[in-house]
């Protein structure tokens, strides 16, 4: 069991870790050290405080420090000494560690744009990254009325989305012909562009930006096809990159991200990696469902609970769900093996495509009110036999027949049926809470962190916890 555990990192990995370690009891010292000067917070989430829909306190993660973990916020690693296996602060502290977790995260790309050059952004220029950004961009939006967010990718239609639920005009540039590039098909991302016009967010498409002049009265966009756009705040969401200069200081193994094992080991076995900041084979997470994975592995490793456990990835599945939208996706968008299935109905704001291999669900895309998304979204992640009727799984009804009946109670879902994908958690699970003493939402969500991610399960949730609440016994494992 090691005992000393310093983590770099007080964000979503990071704070998870800690939670999970604290999960598993023993005598061990943990520290957390956050560069951030408040306590940690949902990223995810942060769509909702621009959209004014939650306040602060509501994007907050529950505190693990007094449990066996010593938080230090607003604490800055600078140096990783790895001979002498300590850490360096900003505050000139010396930490030792018998093993150190990078989970650095990521920071948001600011585009090279004439008029961007410096460490500075002019004021009405702000990433969407962190709650520090969110801040600024509050700040400018409460006297603003025309904004542009550069980046059409899911957080800047998130942020978008945000802030015209303010009664903002948004318009979102993207040097991409279409939307979401990465998760959908043109077709889809039309269908989303029009659902996002009724929503007061128009689109500029297929048209890199060049430049951006900036003063304290506002911020005006030089296009490539040589107009311009005038607004009173510009947001940028250029994606993301991993946070890795401790790592390359520190000479450890760094391509896109911090390169890791399954175990999530560096090439330096007493320093660990995870999230945002790692790479596991080819691959960087990005997303919350497995940097959380990944919390979960290391803390078996770290605690001695399972030496031997290893992180296994599993389908990532894409999900914008905000006021007005609701959209899943998964797999590859481009053209793949197999059958295809479609259905598009454009003044509805419905679009839904399935490819189909050797009778798997291998893409997915949903988009719209579609009953079916629950069900798809479990047969690909597990990779079960489809129906026969396809015409069901597609639109959620048979061809011929009324709006499928959603299941009247709780007790016909399959317990192994995942409820909450960011967290893995399944309706066994749940019960589980439940059966061992969870009497609330707030207990049951406590107890498994459903719901603490993207949060689009919570109704799901609520919806399991009302039906134990009225059932005398729940029999598991059907």
């Amino acid at each position: 069991m090691t005992d000393r555990i310093v983590i770099i990192g007080n964000g979503m990995a990071g704070t998870r870790l800690a939670s999970e370690l604290a999960a598993h009891g023993g005598d061990r010292k943990v520290t957390v050290l956050g560069a951030e000067p408040y306590r940690a917070y949902n990223r995810i989430m942060l769509s909702t405080l621009l959209a004014g829909a939650a306040e602060e306190p509501d994007v907050q993660l529950a505190e693990v420090a007094g449990h066996g973990v010593d938080l230090r916020t607003g604490v800055t690693a600078i140096t990783i000494d790895r001979r002498d296996r300590t850490v360096g602060t900003d505050r000139g502290d010396r930490i030792h560690y018998d093993h150190l977790v990078l989970a650095t995260g990521s920071h948001a790309v600011v585009p090279p744009l004439t008029g961007l050059a410096g460490w500075e952004l002019p004021e009405r220029v702000v990433p969407f990254r962190t709650l520090d950004d969110c801040r600024r961009i509050l700040a400018v939006a409460d006297r603003a009325r025309r904004v542009l967010v550069l980046g059409g990718g899911l957080l800047g239609l998130e942020a978008a989305r945000g802030l015209a639920g303010r009664g903002l005009e948004v318009t979102v540039v993207h040097p991409v012909p279409y939307l979401m590039e990465r998760q959908l098909d043109p077709a889809a991302a039309a269908v989303l562009a029009r659902t996002l016009a009724g929503l007061g967010v128009t689109t500029q498409l297929a048209v890199p930006a060049t430049a951006v002049v900036a003063d304290p009265r506002g911020v005006r966009l030089e296009l490539a096809d040589g107009r311009s756009l005038d607004a009173d705040l510009l947001v940028l969401a250029c994606g993301v990159r991993p946070e890795t200069a401790l790592a390359t200081a520190a000479d450890l193994t760094v391509r896109r991200g911090v390169l890791v094992d399954d175990q999530l080991r560096t090439n330096d076995r007493h320093i660990s990696a995870i999230g945002d900041c790692a790479q596991h084979g080819d691959t960087l997470t990005g997303l919350v469902a497995p940097a959380w994975a990944q919390a979960r592995v290391l803390a078996q490793v770290l605690s001695g609970a399972d030496p031997a456990a290893r992180y296994r990835p599993r389908p990532v599945v894409t999900r914008l769900k905000t006021a007005g939208i609701d959209l899943a996706a998964m797999g590859d968008p481009g053209d793949g093996p197999g059958e295809e299935l479609t259905f598009t109905d454009v003044a509805g704001g419905t679009y839904a495509r399935l490819r189909i291999n050797h009778e798997r669900v291998t893409a997915a895309i949903l988009l719209g009110d579609n009953p079916s998304v629950g069900t798809v979204i479990q047969l690909f992640d597990r990779g079960q036999p489809v129906p026969s009727d396809r015409r069901s799984l597609l639109l959620g009804r048979a061809l011929g027949t009324g709006p499928a009946e959603p299941a009247t109670t709780p007790a016909l879902m399959p317990d192994g049926a995942t409820v909450c994908h960011c967290n893995n958690v399944n309706k066994r699970t749940l019960v589980e809470s439940w059966r061992r003493g969870a009497r609330t939402v707030d207990e049951v969500v406590a107890a498994t962190h459903a719901g603490t991610g993207c949060g689009s399960c919570r109704d799901a949730v609520a919806g399991i916890a009302e039906w134990l609440s009225t059932v005398e016994s729940v029999e598991v494992g059907r």
